[in-house]
């Protein structure tokens, strides 16, 4: 594996701006009935690779970069030219020999079969050829341009961060190796001679409780449900991680609250030093101790950000773009009520030969609530559930608006797929089209 970073495929050709992804999708948003739900399909083809990840028993690191290459395989191309079911599978399974974790191409089909036809997917004609599968494979290689490399966050995370064992249980490290085997190789691209040059001077590493450092882990997991691998590089997206969870992580942010000087506008439930006559007034960041053991025990998580040569201002961007993720996966249902079943089978009505109307809200409906930014949705521990369900409400207006299901985006889908076929077959000027390579096969 490439050990540079900076001088990968990576950074060099597959990090870009949001100009060339909303180009990707113009032919896409010419077909659904809001620009909003090619959000949407983000989380939604996220959610089918991680099932499937799951089914042939992936690990993270596998299933993280089956997501990258399918973001990268549809800056070229268009959901509504190609099967995006077949082309999950064919990154599952590529992205499996990439990270040295083959399994067997007739296990991928019928694993994906399985799948994909069952509620709320529903898809009936995927094939069971594995030719149709090992085809699709070369096409998918073909428009990677072979560049099977890719970094993850995971690595910069455990190289700026360590377990503070006196805030962990029992005190152990068990988790440690496992971490750092799941992390993969130097994922940051950046040698340990050269640290210094891209991430500041800043001395040890900054200690998180072990509930802290899951949760910076957990929230890369989700960042694959948008398209941030595709604009940032992951180095950045990793000290995201490690911000949101300083200042959404409640356990975290209630440790580290007597080494912010306003921490009570966070939290308004730990009271304000100067509303207490008898409070003693904490000292400034800015202070030195005269007991040179304090420097170990009382770490500043603001000057270690503030210690990396990255930009903060771009942090923060990734951090609000991370936020509106969530706000998103909110609104969207894996499992739909009996009253948006009935509602996502009317199907979304779309008129062949010409874009989508803005008037379908077929499937959509209207939730109450959301999830607290503390527990991030789909935020997945070892037994594989999801608590999110179970946590209360958050009192930020946060999440709020029409739920979009599964099924309604399923029902989409094939509709877009209809509308495009039926406007390269019919087209306005009356001259023939050349037929894309994908709907000769998928036709």
């Amino acid at each position: 594996m490439a050990t540079d970073f900076w001088a990968s495929s990576h950074y060099t050709r597959w990090i870009v701006d949001r100009a060339t992804l909303k180009q990707a999708r113009a032919d896409d948003s010419a077909y659904v009935p809001e620009p909003e739900y090619l959000d949407f399909l983000t989380i939604y083809f996220a959610n089918l690779i991680t099932k499937l990840g799951k089914k042939l028993q992936f690990r993270q690191r596998v299933v993280a970069t089956a997501t990258v290459f399918f973001r990268r395989f549809y800056l070229k191309n268009s959901y509504c030219e190609t099967d995006p079911y077949l082309v999950i599978s064919a990154c599952c399974y590529v992205a499996a020999k990439a990270e040295e974790s083959p399994v067997h191409i007739k296990n991928v089909v019928t694993e994906s079969r399985s799948v994909f036809g069952q509620a709320p997917y529903n898809v009936k004609h995927f094939p069971s050829d594995n030719s149709k599968l090992a085809e699709m494979e070369f096409y998918l290689v073909d428009d990677l341009e072979c560049d099977l490399v890719v970094f993850h966050p995971y690595r910069t995370l455990l190289a700026l961060c360590k377990k503070d064992s006196s805030m962990s249980p029992g005190g152990g490290n068990s988790d440690m190796p496992s971490q750092e085997a799941e992390a993969g190789e130097l994922g940051t691209g950046i040698g340990a001679e050269d640290g210094p040059r891209f991430w500041g001077t800043g001395e040890g590493k900054l200690e998180l409780s072990e509930v802290a450092l899951q949760t910076a882990w957990f929230i890369i997991n989700d960042t694959y449900r948008s398209e941030l691998c595709l604009l940032y590089p992951p180095h950045l997206i990793a000290i995201t991680a490690i911000y949101l969870t300083l200042v959404l992580h409640t356990p975290t942010q209630n440790s580290i609250a007597h080494l912010l000087p306003h921490s009570s506008a966070f939290n308004s439930d730990i009271p304000i030093a100067s509303e207490s006559p008898q409070a003693t007034p904490q000292p400034r960041r800015s202070s030195r101790s005269s007991d040179p053991s304090s420097k170990q025990t009382q770490q500043d998580p603001i000057s270690f950000l503030a210690d990396l040569n990255v930009s903060l201002s771009t942090i923060s961007t990734i951090a609000q773009e991370i936020i509106s993720m969530y706000s998103l996966w909110n609104r969207y249902k894996e499992d739909p009520t009996a009253e948006e079943t009935r509602n996502s089978n009317m199907g979304p009505s779309m008129g062949s030969g010409s874009p989508a109307s803005h008037t379908s809200q077929a499937g959509v409906g209207q939730r109450s609530g959301s999830t607290p930014l503390g527990n991030t949705p789909g935020s997945v521990g070892e037994g594989g559930t999801d608590d999110s369900a179970n946590q209360p409400t958050n009192p930020w207006p946060f999440g709020q608006g029409r739920v979009v299901t599964a099924m309604f985006l399923s029902s989409m889908l094939n509709s877009m797929r209809e509308a495009r076929m039926s406007d390269m077959a019919h087209p306005s000027s009356g001259r023939p089209v050349v037929v894309n390579r994908m709907l000769e096969r998928t036709g």
